[in-house]
């Protein structure tokens, strides 16, 4: 018998990584409680889901007397089998660790060290200051007279990191008291993804999954480093190569991922969307010459927007420059453009229809205002000669690049494109995702097994938390909080619901709203949401604009914001421009910091160069407890939504995000309950809060089970019955009238009478393809491929018989949970496989982002070249916030962008902190090519200084052939790359690569340019 990897690791007993380092026990075998895993230790385990990244890999815990003595890779999961990366390897290290902050710690106005406090102490001078703040600054009506209640003056960032039940009862807490400036760190860093996603699929994140990787043809990496930076992810690229599949790899370093590749292709940070476009021409003009001999035609006039006619008006970046009525279009621009407001009037972009709002399309593509014929007319400036000029890339090498990638259009083939931050962090990082998306659907490439747009959330919780409503712009289940302008609950739902879309065989869907925030009403209000009342939604704080990251320490270093709390978010180091958002942070009246290690942003008064005497902000340290010490559930980037069991006890005075925050809003709810003319106190009273009286453990699983929703009384939809107090089954049964409640409408299914679906641990693949349907639950509905009627013909036929997603047979759909139910596309019952797009289509043309319906190439904010495919240097609608200007190339005339490396998490405040982690890892370094080190004098191991316009910072320079300098129309244009990992706190200090970065914003979504920017750099 042939014996598995994973068969050998489950009969050894020991997974990848920490079980060796640790040493694992033998096996003894043994029965599985609920929440254990039958393997092998004489003491107690139990299975968690590593807290790093969003890959989602599993491990399992060794528990003795309340302490972790082992961890190792669960074999059973289906995607990490057993093995661990680095960091996933040293958990044992944050259980066991002398750095952790185990005591509440204060820190008083112009105090030098900190005072050990009690919990009940420091939690009653929270919400002591939290309510003198919020009704110090309450904004009742707006200036135009609407009803908003809500505070301007208290601010929430973070997190990524907690279990998606603690960031459901963060978001209910704060919403109650009427907070709007809510950010968190998964939207500073891929936000770009999902504003370019909704534009072209409806939906923003993964499409695909994991395991799915392994079944594609061709993978193309660009805008990461998967090797590196999610390496177990990467083990589905390598099965995927072992099957004969290609991996391209585009990035401006030659890193892990690159040396596995089968084409290596060098761009130029900053360069993607000129880097895609020429692909996309290169498709483009194949289609053109070949069609359905090579194509998938059918999909692309079915199933996409191809065909549908634009307004004959709409002008693109190609045309000559034209004005009207001081509105520019041309060279550049799109039609057409404001340059007093820097913003595009967006009308000419839209779609001819008929009488009755039906787009006007043309099935042959010859038309010349149908998307296809704009689309070449476009493109076709992106020629490789050009492409590459602007690049830097070699021609022999991209032209492989066009052919190879080009070739998953074929019917039966499948290629994914994985991107991460790397694509997302740039002024025009929608634009660069938007890039992707219509690539993927030119080549039919949405919806099918190895396909996808395959965007990586750098944390374990990061989609998890941003969808339980830990953002501005979101409620959970992503609901859009409400705007000043919607003063009832009705208007709020005609406001925000699309109407039913006028297109045949479409289901148009966002029209659920309505039966969403009533549920989310009954959840938060209880017997306090009636329909009389419009179910509580007065108690709501309305919003008046946007609160993104750098709106807010705008508003913090004006001083509008006077208390921060940060939920395991470190802005000290991760935002850009660090220096500005430490100083601004002494503007601050108080700060809270929930965190395990003591944070640079915990102790920004504490660092070089300034006087804590100088410093009146006070600060609270409450110690949390670690992912491996707590219960709850986490949801991966592939929308995987997995349990993870509590382990070890948390060391000292350190509590579970989730009873620290229960405890406050009790304390909170306290000072409420006392004072009748507080303003909106109803808010905050009639809260529906029963997670257990102060002190007491909250019980995740009965957060869960809230979130999932139930019954509020008897009632029949369809051929279901619920009984009062009944978990419901599915979204599809939540009621637009109060009879349901639910917290968040994307996860109900999640747990249901059946039990908790997140906790399910079937490894048997029913489907052939690796999909495990019945390991954990995917949201929405557990579907596991996002778009898989794209999958299919007209008639319900897979393109690829080989990996089947679904298929129509004996009317009904098989495999995977088919997006939309319904029938086949060709069946009068059918529909339209982009369901949540009105027009049921993929959008290659997109009319709704604020920088146009196209990408196009701009330069970087601070580039060392002019722009060669305009004479517009840079994108004419991104946000500068920067007051000093930009830097020249004359004075910085290197080109710098910023990694992340596999040893190391984000700011770096956990991974600092492990000894492991830093034996591997150990200082801030810089990687210089050879030639620019020749130039500057610079040889391995020397302190170098890295300036710019925003200040400089020191590191040790790592001279590597990982980087070459550009050439760019024959000028050498040199590119340095800095981990930005380091800070001034931890086992192992440094300076920050943020302090370089500008503030400088993508126009959709405000995510900072992180990975370009203009510097020197000289021997120290």
């Amino acid at each position: 018998m042939e014996l598995t990897r994973r068969d050998f690791l489950k009969a050894s007993g020991a997974g990848i990584g920490a079980a060796v380092l640790f040493g694992a026990a033998g096996s003894i075998g043994g029965s599985a409680a609920a929440g254990t895993h039958t393997l092998h230790k004489q003491i107690g385990e139990k299975t968690t889901t590593c807290p790093y990244c969003g890959v989602g890999c599993g491990a399992i815990m060794a528990v003795q007397d309340g302490k972790l003595v082992s961890i190792e890779g669960d074999p059973d999961h289906p995607v990490n089998e057993g093995s661990l990366c680095p960091k996933g390897a040293s958990l044992y290290q944050i259980a066991n660790n002398e750095q952790r902050v185990t005591k509440v710690l204060y820190r008083s106005a112009g105090g030098s060290s900190w005072e050990e406090k009690t919990w009940d102490w420091a939690l009653g001078e929270i919400a002591s200051r939290i309510k003198q703040t919020r009704d110090d600054s309450w904004v009742s009506t707006d200036g135009d007279g609407y009803l908003v209640n809500r505070t301007e003056a208290i601010a929430s960032v973070g997190s990524v990191f907690p279990n998606s039940e603690e960031a459901y009862l963060m978001t209910k807490m704060q919403r109650a008291l009427g907070l709007v400036y809510i950010e968190n760190e998964a939207r500073v860093c891929v936000s770009s993804a999902v504003a370019a996603n909704d534009e072209t699929l409806g939906r923003g994140p993964m499409t695909n999954h994991w395991i799915d990787l392994g079944n594609s043809d061709c993978v193309m990496v660009i805008g990461g480093n998967v090797a590196e930076s999610f390496p177990i992810a990467f083990k589905w690229v390598t099965r995927a190569k072992e099957k004969g599949a290609k991996l391209i790899h585009v990035d401006p370093r030659f890193t892990r991922t690159s040396a596995m590749a089968d084409i290596y292709a060098r761009m130029r940070t900053g360069t993607d969307v000129a880097f895609v476009g020429g692909i996309i021409k290169y498709v483009l003009d194949d289609i053109e010459r070949f069609g359905d001999y090579k194509y998938n035609m059918d999909y692309i006039k079915n199933y996409t927007n191809a065909p549908l006619l634009i307004n004959s008006a709409m002008r693109g970046p190609q045309d000559s420059r034209m004005e009207v009525g001081g509105l520019q279009s041309g060279d550049g621009l799109f039609s057409w453009y404001d340059p007093a407001t820097g913003s595009y009037d967006k009308s000419t972009w839209q779609y001819q229809v008929d009488g009755s709002g039906v787009p006007l399309k043309d099935d042959t593509l010859a038309h010349s205002n149908c998307v296809f014929q704009i689309m070449k007319k476009h493109f076709a400036r992106y020629d490789v000669d050009t492409v590459c000029q602007i690049t830097g890339t070699n021609k022999e090498t991209y032209l492989e690049v066009c052919q190879t990638y080009a070739a998953t259009g074929a019917k039966g083939k499948a290629g994914a494109i994985i991107f991460s931050s790397g694509a997302c962090e740039h002024s025009h990082g929608t634009q660069n995702v938007r890039a992707y998306g219509i690539l993927q659907l030119l080549l039919g490439n949405i919806g099918v097994s190895g396909g996808g747009l395959n965007g990586i959330a750098g944390a374990s919780n990061g989609l998890g938390a941003s969808l339980q409503g830990r953002l501005f712009h979101w409620l959970p289940g992503a609901l859009p909080p409400p705007m000043a302008q919607y003063q009832t609950l009705n208007a709020y739902t005609t406001g925000v619901t699309a109407a039913a879309s006028p297109v045949p065989k479409t289901l148009s869907g966002w029209t659920g709203r309505p039966k969403h925030i009533v549920s989310l009403l009954k959840a938060w209000y209880g017997t306090n949401a009636t329909a009389g009342n419009d179910f509580g939604y007065h108690y709501l704080g309305k919003r008046g604009g946007s609160y993104t990251l750098m709106h807010l320490f705008e508003a913090v270093n004006a001083g509008t914001i006077e208390g921060l709390i940060c939920w395991g978010m470190n802005p000290a180091v991760s935002a850009p421009n660090s220096g500005f958002t430490r100083d601004a942070l002494a503007k601050l009246k108080w700060m809270v910091v929930i965190d395990l290690f003591e944070t640079e942003t915990a102790a920004f008064w504490n660092r070089s160069g300034v006087s804590p005497a100088d410093i009146d902000t006070e600060v609270f340290f409450l110690p949390a407890a670690c992912s491996l010490e707590k219960e709850g559930s986490v949801t991966s980037s592939a929308r995987w939504m997995q349990w993870r069991n509590k382990g070890p006890e948390p060391p000292g005075d350190a509590k579970p995000d989730m009873d620290i925050i229960n405890d406050l809003m009790i304390k909170t709810k306290e000072l409420y309950q006392a004072d009748a003319s507080a303003p909106n106190r109803d808010a905050i009273v009639n809260l529906a809060w029963n997670y257990g009286g102060y002190g007491a453990a909250v019980d995740a699983q009965a957060v869960a089970k809230e979130i999932n929703g139930y019954a509020v009384e008897a009632f029949t939809t369809g051929t279901r019955t619920y009984a009062a107090g009944e978990l419901l089954d599915s979204l599809s049964h939540l009621q637009q009238d109060g009879k349901t409640s639910c917290g968040n409408w994307l996860y109900c299914g999640s747990y249901t009478e059946a039990g908790n679906m997140a906790a399910r641990r079937d490894a048997n693949d029913t489907t052939g393809i690796g999909l495990y349907p019945n390991w954990a639950w995917a949201w929405p509905v557990n579907r596991r491929i996002w778009w898989n009627r794209a999958s299919v013909d007209e008639d319900g036929v897979p393109w690829d018989t080989q990996h089947p997603v679904i298929q129509w047979r004996n009317n009904t759909w098989l495999g995977d949970v088919a997006d939309g139910g319904g029938n086949p596309l060709s069946d009068a019952a059918g529909y339209y496989p982009f369901i949540m797009n009105w027009e049921g289509r993929g959008r290659l043309f997109g009319p709704g982002r604020a920088d146009g319906p196209l990408p196009e190439h701009y330069e970087p904010w601070e580039s060392p070249v002019v722009n060669a495919m305009s004479s517009q240097q840079d994108d004419p609608a991104l946000k500068v916030w920067e007051s000093n200007g930009k830097g020249t190339v004359e004075e910085y005339p290197i080109l710098a962008t910023t990694f992340r490396l596999v040893e190391h998490l984000h700011t770096g405040s956990f991974t600092r902190n492990l000894p492991q982690l830093l034996e591997l890892q150990p200082a801030m370094f810089v990687d210089i090519s050879e030639e620019l080190a020749e130039e500057k004098g610079i040889s391995s191991g020397d302190k170098v200084v890295i300036k710019c316009a925003r200040g400089q910072i020191e590191a040790v320079a790592v001279v590597t052939k990982r980087l070459r300098p550009f050439y760019v129309d024959g000028q050498a244009v040199h590119e340095i790359a800095l981990p930005w990992h380091w800070g001034y706190m931890g086992m192992s200090s440094g300076d920050s690569a943020n302090s370089l970065t500008p503030r400088v914003s993508d126009i959709n979504t405000m995510i900072p340019e992180y990975r370009a920017f203009l510097c020197s750099i000289r021997k120290a």
